[in-house]
């Protein structure tokens, strides 16, 4: 079934929202869980799904995206799945850039309807799920329907931050609203047994959100880029406007589903992983599990530390120091007396020279990593950087929104961000 269809994820806008991290990195190329990146989710989930034809669609910063597809899925020679970049390109026709999520397909529409296939799936490249899309393709066929959105059912508290839809008795889609308040809120409640709910579920959650993905059956995807041009997002304009003219469906998607759109949201998400006993995502699923560049690293090496509903990548060399619900990730070197709480790092691309060094503090250069008697509170440290010893990570004065570029580090929603390749001078408090 899933044989016939191509999945196309669009790789996002230029990030601002996820800025630092998106600094010199595509959003779907910002790291994950310590050794993933987020593209590796939805293509993980389409490969679990048996839907081999991947394109990822992006026009910013795409070359660390780019050397990561190349060196992660490379399919046999014997099938004819393939995982590639499309990047945003002038042609005659058209000069411009992406100028939205629908625009980006439109400017590829040539090369997809090559393709023999009947449908084509839509996905975002910054979400954090697993989901079996042979299930969504299947509702889609069994509905004839032109469209099929992927939909998550949510709370009164939660519904006006999205843009939710109204479906009748056979759960079609009738009506959109985007990021409603007040009564044109209470307009959007829906009956979401229709789509499988219990009774007592659907109390609870009476709204349904978009999750910004897709199933298109393909002449219905052709048609309705080239028959409206100026139109150039999918949430916002093709899809409530075709709601008239075509058979639109909604597929109820009721597992974990987590937008990582913003510092805090990316945040929130890395840190959720640590939970215990049960996190809301688990990388743990041997019948889906989700994949990632092979780098053939030794195991991490721990010297007498205390560590704490935390996860360590490989390749750590960490001595003698406390971390406590944390992320560390791949290539990470922490030395003696550092304090690590409630904080993201995400490793290094490369060891240093004889990486097993002597020395704490080397009195002319700052190494690569964490150096001695650090403390780090609160924060995402990005690959690659230099911390010197006896620093303070702490946001002291308690700042909600800071940008201190040049110093090395930005504050989001009171989380500092150091960037990446940073050197953050010994002694320096934060």
């Amino acid at each position: 079934m899933t044989r016939r269809v191509l999945a196309i994820i669009l790789g996002g806008g230029a990030g601002t929202r996820l800025y630092p991290l998106t600094k010199q990195r595509a959003k779907p190329a910002v790291p994950l869980a310590g050794k993933y990146r987020l593209i590796d989710i939805p293509v993980s989930n389409c490969i679990n799904s048996e839907i081999l034809k991947i394109y990822i669609l992006t026009q910013f910063n795409s070359a660390s995206l780019n050397r990561h597809i190349a060196r992660t899925y490379n399919f046999s020679g014997f099938s004819d799945g393939f995982v590639e970049v499309l990047a945003a390109q002038q042609t005659p026709e058209n000069p411009n850039w992406f100028q939205g999520t629908a625009d980006a397909v439109r400017q590829y529409v040539w090369l997809l309807q090559d393709w023999d296939v009947d449908d084509y799936l839509i996905l975002s490249g910054d979400h954090l799920y697993r989901m079996d899309y042979r299930l969504f393709v299947q509702r889609h066929q069994e509905t004839q329907a032109d469209i099929t959105l992927s939909v998550v059912p949510i709370d009164e508290r939660r519904a006006s931050d999205f843009g939710l839809m109204k479906i009748d008795g056979s759960g079609r889609v009738v009506d959109f609203s985007e990021k409603p308040k007040g009564d044109a809120l209470k307009e959007m409640q829906v009956d979401t047994t229709v789509l499988g709910l219990t009774a007592e579920q659907a109390k609870l959650s009476p709204y349904i959100a978009s999750m910004g993905i897709y199933v298109f059956k393909r002449d219905a995807l052709i048609k309705l880029l080239k028959d409206s041009p100026e139109r150039t997002d999918f949430g916002k304009e093709i899809i409530p406007q075709s709601a008239k003219d075509y058979n639109l469906q909604a597929y109820l998607f009721g597992g974990y589903w987590e937008d990582i759109g913003t510092i805090e949201a990316f945040y929130e998400a890395n840190l959720a992983l640590t939970q215990q006993p049960q996190p809301p995502f688990s990388f743990y699923d041997e019948e889906a599990p989700i994949y990632t560049r092979q780098r053939n690293l030794p195991p991490s090496k721990l010297l007498d530390c205390h560590i704490t509903e935390s996860i360590i990548g490989e390749g750590c060399i960490l001595k003698n120091c406390s971390i406590k619900h944390s992320v560390v990730g791949v290539r990470s070197r922490i030395e003696s007396g550092c304090t690590i709480e409630d904080s993201l790092i995400l490793g290094a691309d490369f060891y240093q020279p004889f990486a097993e060094r002597q020395a704490d503090c080397e009195p002319i250069r700052i190494p690569l990593g964490i150096g001695a008697n650090t403390t780090i509170r609160r924060a995402i440290v990005d690959k690659n950087v230099r911390i010197g010893c006896d620093v303070q990570i702490i946001n002291k004065d308690g700042v909600q929104e800071a940008e201190r570029e040049s110093q090395g580090f930005y504050i989001r929603s009171g989380i500092i961000v150091i960037l990446k390749n940073a050197v953050i001078a010994d002694r320096t408090i934060i």
